[in-house]
This record gives structure tokens, sequence and C-alpha cells, in this order.
């Protein structure tokens, strides 16, 4: 294949424009010769249609729509074939930071002082990230009472963004919130990292730990060289919590469980965990700040001498073509009424 100029990506793919011979062989051997003799003796000519079963078209329209729809298959299968013939050369980079997403599933995590939820919204920012993220390996964790690793740290952030809308707080069965063992497996995690890498972690959450010494947890692994960041979820004014069957979970004297967001102890562990708070919010400043604060620390590696090449597609103009094609079929045929038919 060139390196250069107008090709096709997967040209075996053309061996598909040979098709349409074996249906014309088909239409040519089934085609009825309505002049011989012998279908003139058997019944009357303008008979013949309805006693053989063919189409009320005569011949020339049937081969005329063979022809069209042999010329939208050729478009079609050029298409998938995926015509190219410009590129551009990226150059490659060894990204210069890992971070993990620690990502709270717990119950409170589905009030929706925040639209539409707190959990949706989290994955949204998420999502946010991983689309804009341009210097580290991300990795995922999500945690309840328990942590669970979601993904392993990975350059590939499609696959991550495959696993967000699977993410529920039905997933953990225990309901309390405990960051400690999530911070325990992120610190796994890194460990078997470059050394040269720096090392994060988000926390995307809205608070309220049942862990005791968090603060000094978050300390140790300061002086280890990670920083933690936090993305608040929530508002002050909180919510409540709903159960499984969406009615408002209740205290044991009757009152309802309201969350909200636990801002200040939030802003705390993100400035002891030498990193940064953001609150969660529709526009695209928390995650930018985020990646920013990352990147000014991170020692993304350029790969010299290693570029790859990506090839710009261009079957949307055949496909278009196709499209045009087909219009005409979908146009609106004036009914002829009864009377027209028999005068």
């Amino acid at each position: 294949m060139p390196e250069a100029g107008f090709h096709f990506a997967q040209p075996w793919l053309l061996l598909l424009l040979l098709a349409p011979l074996p249906v014309w062989l088909w239409l040519r051997m089934s085609s009825p010769r309505e002049h011989t003799e012998r279908y003139r003796a058997y019944a009357d000519k303008r008979l013949l249609p309805f006693l053989m079963g063919r189409h009320d078209l005569p011949p020339r329209q049937q081969w005329q729509r063979f022809l069209m729809w042999s010329l939208l298959w050729a478009l079609l299968v050029c298409a998938i074939a995926g015509p190219r013939w410009d590129f551009r050369d990226v150059q490659l980079f060894r990204p210069g930071s890992d971070l993990v997403i620690l990502l709270d599933l717990s119950r409170s995590m589905d009030v929706a002082d925040i639209n539409p939820s707190r959990l949706t919204r989290a994955r949204q920012e998420i999502q946010d990230l991983i689309e804009n993220n341009r210097h580290s390996r991300l990795g995922l964790i999500g945690f309840a009472t328990l942590a669970h690793i979601i993904a392993p740290l990975t350059e590939d952030g499609n696959s991550l963004l495959v696993l967000l809308p699977a993410l529920s707080t039905n997933l953990v069965e225990l309901k309390g919130s405990r960051l400690t063992e999530a911070l325990a497996r992120a610190q796994q995690m890194l460990a078997g990292q470059p050394a040269d890498s720096s090392r994060h972690l988000l926390l995307v959450t809205d608070g309220d730990f049942g862990d005791g010494n968090l603060e000094e947890y978050v300390k140790r692994l300061t002086r280890e060289g990670v920083h933690l960041h936090v993305l608040g979820m929530g508002t002050e004014k909180g919510g409540l919590v709903p159960g499984k069957d969406n009615t408002p979970l209740r205290q044991q004297d009757g009152s309802p469980v309201i969350s909200r967001l636990d801002e200040e102890n939030l802003k705390k562990l993100a400035e002891v965990g030498n990193g940064i708070y953001q609150r969660a919010d529709y526009r695209d400043a928390d995650t930018a700040a985020l990646l920013d604060s990352i990147g000014r620390v991170s020692h993304a590696e350029v790969v010299a001498n290693q570029k790859t090449r990506i090839w710009n597609e261009r079957y949307f103009w055949l496909v278009g073509l196709a499209m045009l094609l087909v219009l005409p079929l979908y146009r609106r045929f004036p009914r002829v009424s009864l009377n027209q038919e028999t005068s």
C-alpha cells in the first residue's frame, strides 16, 4: 500500500464489486422469453407475466433498475473500503503522569440537588476529563464502603469511556462511604509505574466519609509524591437520599436522610494532598483547571523520531452521492383514482 496519494484502507473489500455479476446472471437466466412460439402457444402474450410470476415492469425498466442498484452497491462498497488521499503526521509521546480517578458510588451520589443527579454529573465530568486528557495514563476505582478497581492505568481512554455508563450505586452492596481503602488501592496501582512519572489522584465525591485519621493518610501519600485533587459533587443545600425504590431513606427516628456537599472538609483534603479543589458545574472550567494543574507537573516525553500517520478518511463523499441517488425513490407519486383507471 502506498504511503502517500490515493488508496484504499481495506482494498480487499473491493472484491465485493463482483457481487452484481451473479445477480445479473440470475436475472438473465430467469427472464422469460415471451417471443418464443412455445410460450405463445401456451397462453396469450399479455397473460404471461401473471402466469410466470414476473414483475409488471417491462424488461427495459427492470434492467435500468438493476443498473441503478448496481451503481449504489459499487459506491457503498468503495466507501467501506476506505478511500483516502491526505494525512497528517502526529508526534508520539510518552505520558508523563499517572492519574487514578476515585469515584464515590455511595447512595448519596444519587441525590438530585444537581441535575440530573450527582452521579450522572460525575460521569459527565469524568468523560470530559478523559476526552481532553493529553498528559496522563488513567485508571478508575469505584468505592463506597469497599473499593473496586474498575480499570487499571491505561493510555486507552476509550476503554474507560465504554465503562462509564454502567457505573451506578447499585454496583455496591454496602452503602457507607470510606475513602481509606480506595486510597490504598490507588497507591498499589501507582506503585508499579515509572519512577519519573508524576502521580495524581482525583477524588470525585460529595464528602461525608466515615474514616478516622483520613488527613494523616493523605499526608503520608503526599510525602511519597502523590497529589490528591478533589472534584466536589452537590450543593450546600443538599437533597434527600433516595433508596432502591426511590423513596427517601430515613433515620432511626423517622426523619429523612439529607446529604449535603461537605465542601469545607474536601478543600482541606485537597490542600493537605498538595492538589486543588474544584466544584463540579455544567461548564468545562472545572476539568480544565484539574488537567492544567496535572499538566504543570507532568513530564511528558516526546519519543524522538517517532510519528504516527493519521489518514483522513473520505468515505463520506461516496455515501453522500449514494444518498442523493436514492433520494428520488422516496418522492411521493400521485394517487390514481379508480375513475381514472377505468376511463
